[in-house]
């Protein structure tokens, strides 16, 4: 018998376009496995969380680049066909936000945590993060603002390089420009470059010291604040491998008690009365050995199943039990357990995995998905390479003089210059 409440659907939502966002995938098994009705708003139309057995019905998304206010418009529209209150899960930051913004209108028809509206939109800002932390005195690096060309310079220099460079709200990054929310700045130029760009990407441009990479400084922590203000489920984790490698997503990530992470991801947490899901990164200073909040994000983390304790505990299943006033059952965490994502880390889902392991796409009971994320991904490498391959566009040659002019006529025109 489920401990969930089966009777309470639940919805997941993700406006982003990314078909291999694979914490999608595992909101979906998390809960049907459970029994519960699992509904998608996502463009997911081409991608394998469509092919998943456990996904009861996928339904239309808001448009690219829709406001809050239209997307709760889609969610309440969902609602009308679902028929009853629904747990619902935001998975990408631009949903979270927009549901912190229209809790209210959203609430009659959608079981939300009680958080204030607009602390997941200061979470999930780089700027007003690194504002937070201080307030609390959370360790984070020294992040600066410039306001001109000048600054941006100054700013690099003075953090040192290579420094990072960092859009404050990512989520407004438009499709196709290039922008890539996070960036090692190697120069000057390369800072007053990025600044001359803050128009297109819609939010100011951030310049951040750089804590270097290196084995064993990549941390991660995962967890649930409920009604209470107490985290629960989730844990912490090793970022092993990342992609783009260093600065990217959790490729490959380990369960690996850390108390002093817990402690500052649980202080930061219930100081700033944040509640329901979240998803904090952590960076060691190889000098001081200080743990740094890097990012905050209030909604599940794409490797979130990692943390699924002996009782089949997840923050997204401790999210579902809390708002519809059931217990959470307490069981033994299970570290050493591994997290493999098979597109970006193909030799690590291979290897002998002894302290158990699940990937983010291949599950034995609902095998379509991974089938369906080997041909996609096959189609996108080969596109990517074919654009790479391609040869650049040979500039037309300059047009020479017209044969056909006479030399009176070139003569003319030297006295009509020259008159």
């Amino acid at each position: 018998m489920s401990l969930l409440d089966i009777r309470v659907p639940a919805v997941v939502l993700r406006v982003d376009r990314n078909p291999f966002h694979h914490g999608t995938l595992g909101a979906v098994r998390s809960l049907g496995r459970a029994g519960v009705e699992v509904h998608v708003v996502a463009d997911s139309t081409g991608s394998p969380v469509s092919q998943s057995r456990f996904l009861h019905r996928l339904h239309t998304p808001p448009p690219l680049g829709a406001s809050p206010g239209q997307i709760a418009d889609v969610l309440l529209r969902v609602a009308a066909q679902i028929r009853t209150p629904a747990v619902l899960i935001p998975m990408d930051d631009a949903s979270a936000i927009a549901v912190g913004r229209t809790g209210g209108t959203l609430a009659p028809c959608f079981l939300l945590p009680a958080v204030s509206g607009e602390l997941p939109e200061r979470l999930a800002d780089k700027g007003e993060l690194a504002a937070l932390c201080a307030s609390v005195g959370v360790p984070h690096p020294v992040t600066l603002v410039p306001d001109s060309p000048a600054q941006a310079v100054a700013a690099a220099v003075r953090l040192g390089l290579p420094a990072v460079a960092k859009w404050s709200r990512p989520w407004l990054l438009p499709a196709g420009s290039g922008l890539r929310s996070t960036t090692v700045v190697t120069s000057a130029r390369q800072a007053r470059e990025l600044y001359a760009r803050a128009e297109d990407a819609g939010s100011p441009l951030l310049l951040q010291q750089r804590l270097p990479p290196g084995p064993g400084r990549d941390w991660f922590f995962h967890g649930y604040a409920d009604r209470s203000g107490a985290v629960r489920a989730g844990g912490v984790g090793q970022k092993r491998r990342a992609w783009p490698p260093g600065a990217g997503l959790t490729a490959v990530g380990h369960w690996t008690p850390n108390p002093k992470v817990r402690a500052l991801a649980e202080r930061f947490t219930c100081e700033l009365g944040y509640r329901g899901v979240l998803d904090i990164d952590f960076r060691q200073c190889g000098t001081t050995g200080r743990y740094h909040l890097l990012d905050f994000n209030p909604r599940p983390g794409a490797q979130f199943r990692l943390f699924s304790d002996t009782g089949g505990l997840d923050v997204v299943r401790a999210l579902h039990l809390d708002l519809t006033h059931r217990p959470l059952p307490r069981a033994a965490p299970r570290a050493g357990r591994a997290f493999v994502v098979e597109n970006y880390a193909p030799f690590a889902a291979l290897r002998p995995a002894p302290g158990g392991r699940e990937l983010a796409w291949h599950a034995p009971d609902d095998p379509a998905p991974g089938r369906a994320m080997r041909a996609l991904w096959c189609r996108h490498v080969a596109h990517r390479l074919r654009q790479r391959l391609r040869p650049a566009p040979v500039a037309p040659a300059p047009a020479g003089p017209d044969p056909r002019r006479t030399t009176s006529a070139s003569t003319d025109d030297e006295k009509a210059s020259s008159s």
